[in-house]
């Protein structure tokens, strides 16, 4: 290989480098909420058969509060990872999603996620819940304007729970007695701080004001969690498994990228505009499923 073709081939590979990574910027901020979109809609289906589910077994009755206090949920069974909590709405900033248990960028790609260890919505004590910022349809984007006041529901198959905001700060990322238990029914969101940065975490503390209870749900045994706000431990054997669909996607994308750029170059006239814009759209499909794997494997997207 002579200096000049080293020279063009080195000179390729950089401008499909920097093409990657300006492409890869619009992905974390929009390309993201394709895949959540599509985990949200799921989930909304998963969330009505387990409401129809429970108001068939338990009845569907509000419960008499006594002296116009919140009646406290039942302890029940936190979901599996990744099943839906609940939804949660927050007319202030215009927000209703569903709510998976646990906090692992698997879960936090399909939206916001429970902290695995706080109590459910509706019950005893400080349920957490954290949110993307800026990626993944970017729930808890307009976390910042909460004020105290502020109405947050949440709605789970034991019923409607409506909090209001008590206070608001910022705490660096290591902060976990944010989430500690309560001795009162209260709520804690999370998020980064601020947009594009994850040096700070948004908190936002709320108290449980009003609920209506679907009925007498039949208590069960939680199954054991984690420290809350130390996560989950994530299995290696899954680590190193998204590792490798992140390499072979990565290897699918030089590999399309030369035979493209190769029989461009060997075509003519109109095949080869055909050959150019079909390997380009083609090319793109892989770098989406690429940055698809890859982006879990990163420090936190925000």
């Amino acid at each position: 290989m002579s200096f000049s073709t080293f020279r063009v081939t080195v000179g390729r590979v950089i401008l499909v480098a920097g093409v990657l990574v300006l492409l890869f910027i619009p992905y974390l901020l929009w390309g993201t909420g394709l895949i959540t979109a599509r985990a949200q809609d799921q989930l909304r289906q998963q969330f009505a058969t387990a409401q129809i589910q429970h108001h068939t077994d338990v009845g569907l009755r509000s419960l008499p509060h006594a002296n116009g206090l919140p009646t406290i949920a039942p302890d029940v069974a936190a979901p599996a990872p990744g099943q839906p909590v609940g939804i949660i709405s927050i007319p202030k900033i215009a927000l209703e999603m569903v709510v998976v248990e646990g906090t692992d960028e698997e879960q936090l790609r399909s939206g916001p996620g429970h902290y695995t260890g706080t109590p459910l919505p509706g019950e005893q004590g400080n349920v957490a819940i954290a949110g993307h910022r800026t990626t993944y349809l970017h729930p808890f984007y307009n976390l910042n304007e909460l004020v105290a006041g502020d109405d947050v529901d949440i709605v789970t198959v034991q019923g409607l729970f409506i909090y209001q905001v008590t206070t608001s700060q910022a705490v660096v990322p290591t902060d976990v007695a944010v989430v500690a238990p309560t001795p009162t029914p209260t709520l804690t969101l999370t998020t980064c701080n601020p947009r594009y940065s994850a040096s700070q975490r948004l908190v936002v503390h709320a108290k449980l004001v009003k609920d209506v209870l679907s009925g007498p749900a039949t208590p069960s045994t939680p199954t054991p969690t984690a420290t809350p706000g130390t996560g989950t431990a994530t299995d290696d054997a899954t680590v190193h498994g998204s590792w490798r669909w992140a390499i072979v996607w990565g290897i699918a994308v030089a590999l399309l990228a030369i035979g493209v750029w190769a029989l461009t170059l060997r075509s003519r006239g109109r095949r080869r505009i055909a050959v150019a814009v079909g390997g380009t759209v083609a090319w793109l499909v892989v770098v989406f499923f690429f940055f698809g794997a890859l982006a879990p494997l990163l420090p936190a997207s925000y």
